[in-house]
């Protein structure tokens, strides 16, 4: 098995792999030519995120951002980043419709393993996260693998999420817990 399958599969995975490399180099190429793009230049940051994400439809972000490899993104439409977004995708980021994500949110499918011996070797593993429809991200939170964030939901500004939130409710703090259902 190829260390990119591994690495897509969950599995632990050698993050220095000559492919793997290369696809990172890439998208890091991508982020810093969108990061370089001036306020006014649309239709080039709109091109650039295509060739690093792929289609989306209504898909705003504001500069800087950064990913891994940009291909494991799956955006819905009318998606929303405010600036210095970072998604570490080692793994899939499926994120739903109408999301909004607020300046300074990062979402880490990244992960290294609890065992100091495997840490050693290099190893890696991803961990994919999944984000409903019409669902608001406040500033500086952090979203970990592994999880997901229901429908309508609301993540307060600074949170660390470390474990699935239901659908239709405002969570917050550290570690992230709801605090109260909506609507």
């Amino acid at each position: 098995m190829r260390e990119k399958e591994k690495m897509l599969s969950g599995k632990l995975y050698f993050s220095m792999d000559r492919e793997l490399v290369k696809e990172r180099n890439n998208a890091k190429k991508l982020c810093l030519e969108f990061n370089r793009t001036a306020p006014l230049e649309q239709k080039k940051r709109k091109k650039i995120l295509k060739k690093l994400l792929g289609e989306s439809n209504n898909c705003y972000i504001e500069p800087p951002f950064y990913c891994d490899y940009g291909y494991n993104i799956k955006l819905g439409n009318n998606f929303y980043a405010n600036h210095n977004c970072v998604i570490l995708d080692v793994n899939t980021v499926r994120i739903g419709n109408d999301v909004l994500l607020g300046a300074g949110v990062h979402i880490c499918t990244a992960s290294h393993p609890i065992d100091p011996v495997e840490r050693k070797k290099g190893l890696e593993l991803g961990i994919p996260i999944e984000i409903g429809d019409n669902v608001w991200i406040g500033s500086g939170a952090i979203i970990l693998g592994g999880l997901k964030i229901g429908d309508n939901s609301v993540i307060g500004a600074g949170s660390i999420v470390t474990k699935d939130i239901p659908p239709d409710v405002m969570a917050a703090g550290n570690p992230c817990s709801v605090i109260r259902e909506l609507g």
